[in-house]
């Protein structure tokens, strides 16, 4: 969320899942949503976080006002919403505004946050709690004569301090963090250090604020990234929020800035996240919005949600800012900052159903977790029908391949296979889960079948 805004001041494995985080698939619509868990003080959620093991983090930022609210939280919760841990973050200013954004994690399990005062990457063990500086971003000079573009400077009129937002790895484990005021991308060196100004442009500037949500695309070389507005010094309507992409180039330096979508004026789109088809799920906020948005990955609305702009999404609380969007799965996880408004009891995060799975977000050096499983495990002897689902990081995995005995079958879109086998005796087996089916064919897991005597 913002410091400052000027507009705004004035299959059965897939069915237990669905049971576990969000009910029952069959009885969810496309955008139902419900309140996942209720922030506690100092409130005003920020950025969540869906680690691996789908354990839910998400900070606390600063209000309208800029007051002290005492230092920053980050807490934990379990994919039903139950609170498992809570971190107060130290080294903070003394007396200035507080917010951090948990804004990546890594293979290790570090969460990276974005600290406002000072302004600075923060790690976080989750495990012991330890907190270290990994990366610090300054103030720069607006770019000049004598300062020239992509140096260490903004392409601003304003010269505004540093606001990093959202943050996302690159393939070399760069960390790409835009900075809302500043109107600029910083890269930050891999194992941390200060931060440079990566890519600064004319079409970031809006004043006092600018690039907001960043996502690395599926094919590791693209980021996508959005601005809440900009471009005041540019043609068009400086009060429009845009989503654009551009390239790492081979040699690391930024590639040709291209708009994707535009939104309406003041609508200020905020945080994002992509699902596996490559739609885009934005949350817009502003003084005629509150809503989210659907788009193709070409950049063609397909929906918004609520379609009024009151805010009323179903569920007892309304969308008050939403800022920020993360898949568990086929929900989205919506946090409700309320900056503006200050209302305690809308500090909370929502599970929004999307229909569809997230797309997984690239963390430098994890290694995908995959999953085999049969229904039924256990079965007698005889000729009998065994029923396998395969997952990769909890999501259906389409056309891998499942090896029992000497069957071999491929599975689905939906990442279920059938096999039907003459079991003779008694005994464990185990099918195998396999990347192919020739001798290069990799094992990715596996499961023990039970084979009983039929009862007499």
């Amino acid at each position: 969320m913002r410091a400052v805004r000027p507009w705004l001041a004035a299959a059965a494995l897939a069915i237990a899942f669905c049971m576990l985080c969000a009910g029952p698939a069959a009885a969810r619509q496309k955008w139902s949503t419900r309140v996942f868990a209720h922030i506690p003080s100092p409130g005003y959620p920020a950025l969540s976080l869906v680690a691996p093991d789908r354990t839910i983090y998400l900070g606390t930022f600063t209000n309208a006002a800029g007051t002290d609210t005492g230092p920053s939280k980050v807490f934990a919760y379990g994919p039903g919403g139950k609170l498992r841990r809570t971190y107060t973050i130290t080294g903070q200013t003394a007396g200035a505004a507080h917010g951090v954004q948990v804004a990546a994690i890594d293979a290790r399990g570090l969460l990276y946050l974005l600290d406002q005062n000072p302004a600075r990457v923060l790690t976080l063990n989750p495990k012991t709690g330890v907190q270290r500086t990994y990366s610090t971003f300054k103030d720069v000079p607006p770019c000049t004569s004598a300062t020239q573009p992509n140096g260490d400077c903004s392409d601003t009129v304003l010269d505004n301090p540093p606001e990093p937002d959202y943050a996302a790895w690159g393939p070399d484990r760069t960390l790409y963090v835009t900075d809302y005021q500043q109107g600029l991308i910083w890269r930050v060196p891999p194992g941390g250090g200060a931060a440079h100004v990566w890519f600064t442009d004319p079409q970031l500037d809006g004043s006092d604020f600018g690039p907001a949500g960043i996502v690395l695309l599926p094919d590791h070389r693209t980021l996508m990234f959005d601005t809440s507005a900009g471009g005041v010094t540019t043609p068009g309507d400086p009060t429009t929020g845009k989503l654009y992409t551009i390239p790492i180039e081979q040699n690391g330096a930024p590639g040709t800035l291209t708009k994707v979508w535009e939104s309406g004026p003041k609508q200020a789109p905020d945080g994002f996240a992509l699902t596996r088809s490559g739609h885009v799920f934005l949350a817009l906020v502003g003084p005629q919005t509150n809503q989210l948005v659907e788009l193709t990955e070409g950049g063609q609305e397909l929906s918004r949600f609520p379609l009024d702009t009151s805010g009323s999404n179903g569920s007892p609380v309304p969308f008050d800012e939403p800022s920020s969007v993360q898949f568990d799965g086929s929900r989205m996880l919506v946090t409700n900052d309320a900056y503006f408004s200050g209302d305690a009891s809308h500090f909370v995060v929502f599970d929004v159903w999307a229909g569809e799975p997230g797309a997984p977000v690239f963390v430098p050096g994890l290694r995908p977790r995959y999953r085999l499983t049969v229904h039924p495990r256990r079965v007698r002897v005889g000729t009998r029908r065994l029923h396998f689902h395969a997952t990769r990081d909890g999501q259906p995995l389409a056309h891998a391949f499942v090896r029992f005995g000497s069957h071999i079958v491929r599975t689905g879109r939906h990442g279920n296979a059938v096999i039907v086998a003459d079991l003779d005796t008694a005994r464990r087996l185990r099918a195998r889960l396999m990347s192919g089916a020739g001798r290069h064919a990799r094992r990715l897991a596996r499961v023990a079948i039970v084979v009983v005597e039929a009862s007499g």
